[in-house]
C-alpha cells in the first residue's frame, strides 16, 4: 500500500523537523531550547508549530506524560525524498541530469562528496543493468 503523502514542510517546520531528527523525540521546550541557540524565538511560536505541524501529519504527539514529546512521521530521506521530487516536477521538468547539474553547480562540492556521488551512480548504473540482464 502506497504511502500518503504528507504536506510539504514549510522552512520552520523543517528547522523544527531537523532538531526531532538530530535529537529524537523531544518536549516542545527542549526543541525551543536548541533552536533558540542560533535563532531567538518565543516558546509560545514553537508550541504553536507543534499543534499545526500535528494537525499536518508532520509530527505525532505522545502525551503519555505531562510534558507531552513530538517525534516526525517521516524519516529524514522520506522528508527529502518528497521534496527533491516535488522540485525535481516543478522547476526541473522531472529532469535528474539538470537537478544534479544544478545542484553541483551551485555549492562547491569536496572531493569526498564527489566521490560518494560517483559511487551511487555506478550502484545505480550497476542495478539497472542487473534488471536488463534478468528480462
Amino acid at each position: 500500500m502506497a504511502r500518503e503523502k504528507l504536506p510539504r514542510p514549510t522552512d520552520a517546520e523543517l528547522e523544527i523537523l531537523n532538531v526531532l531528527w538530530s535529537r529524537g523525540a523531544c518536549t516542545v521546550r527542549e526543541i525551543h531550547d536548541t533552536i533558540n541557540e542560533t535563532k531567538p524565538n518565543v516558546y509560545t511560536t514553537i508550541l504553536k508549530m507543534m499543534q499545526i505541524m500535528t494537525e499536518k501529519g508532520l509530527v505525532k504527539r505522545d502525551d503519555a506524560e505531562r510534558a507531552h514529546r513530538f517525534e516526525p512521521c517521516l524519516a529524514r530521506e522520506e522528508t527529502q525524498q518528497q521534496l527533491v521530487g516535488d522540485l525535481l516536477d516543478r522547476a526541473f521538468a522531472g529532469s535528474a541530469s539538470q537537478l544534479v547539474m544544478q545542484a553541483l553547480a551551485s555549492k562547491r562540492t569536496s572531493p569526498a562528496e564527489l566521490k560518494q556521488i560517483r559511487e551511487m551512480l555506478d550502484a545505480v548504473q550497476a542495478e539497472r543493468e542487473a534488471r536488463r540482464a534478468k528480462k
